[in-house]
């Protein structure tokens, strides 16, 4: 027997990156999972490679009509949601001077807007299972600022606190709440985040890639199949008594 065999999960910006990885190792493990993305036809090609057990569905985390939309096709179509992962999220960087309104709310709108109203909508079908899993997506950069990037390390800050406040909140349902803290992770992202730090810091491109990851205590970045993993223990019964917690997947780069 599978550890989630017979769950239904939702995982927000699941169509690529750390998001498939996880779809990936939820299905692997029983689950039937909704690849919720912006991204159509790369959520229909994550969801295609697990057959009836996989489907795609457009959201906009950012939209709650969208959101309610998609949560309702999934529910109807499988009769119930046990496990919510909200990882959609979005990076981007500057100083002081260059902040501007219109990035401040594009990324508190994903990452801390999204993680509330997707969990919101979702909550009331988890009620109706008896409980379930709801798993955010803070990072490392939420334990610790860092220059040039206010904005984001605040959002995961953000995530880590009402991911502790829904834990109580739900707790009298029988619902789980907790987080993952993930370190450097090796994805196309990445490359986004280098290019940024190429501009800041004046390097090459791919040097602040290689640096970060020479300073993990392990000594490499992580790969999305290190995050997935995790996710796939936070959302089964192997966690039942695990709750309000944001467990750093990072290589030993932050201890708490």
């Amino acid at each position: 027997m599978k550890r989630l065999d017979g769950k239904i999960a939702i995982v927000t910006g699941g169509a690529r990156g750390i998001g498939r990885a996880i779809c990936e190792a939820l299905a692997r493990e029983g689950a039937k999972v909704a690849v919720a993305d912006l991204l159509e036809d790369d959520a229909r090609e994550t969801a295609g490679a697990f057959g009836d057990a996989g489907m795609a569905v457009k959201m906009d985390v950012t939209d709650l009509g969208s959101i309610n939309q998609a949560v309702k096709e999934v529910a109807d179509a499988w009769g119930g949601i046990d496990i919510l992962v909200n990882n959609a999220g979005i990076f981007n960087m500057a100083s002081l001077d260059k902040i501007t309104m219109s990035d401040y709310r594009r990324q508190y709108d994903v990452n801390v807007g999204g993680t509330i109203f997707v969990s919101q909508v979702v909550a009331p079908f988890l009620k109706k299972r008896g409980g379930g899993s709801i798993i955010n997506f803070a990072s490392q950069a939420g334990r610790r600022g860092e220059a040039n990037v206010t904005i984001y390390c605040s959002t995961k800050a953000a995530v880590i606190s009402i991911t502790q406040s829904l834990a109580l909140e739900l707790a009298p349902d029988n619902i789980r709440v907790n987080g993952i803290a993930p370190g450097v992770i090796d994805t196309p992202m990445w490359d986004h985040v280098d290019a940024q730090f190429a501009e800041y810091e004046n390097k090459p491109k791919g040097q602040k890639k290689r640096e970060v990851g020479e300073a993990v205590p392990l000594g490499r970045m992580g790969d999305p199949i290190d995050v997935a993993d995790p996710v796939v223990f936070l959302a089964s019964d192997e966690a039942r008594y695990v709750t309000a917690q944001t467990l750093n997947v990072d290589g030993g780069n932050w201890m708490s």
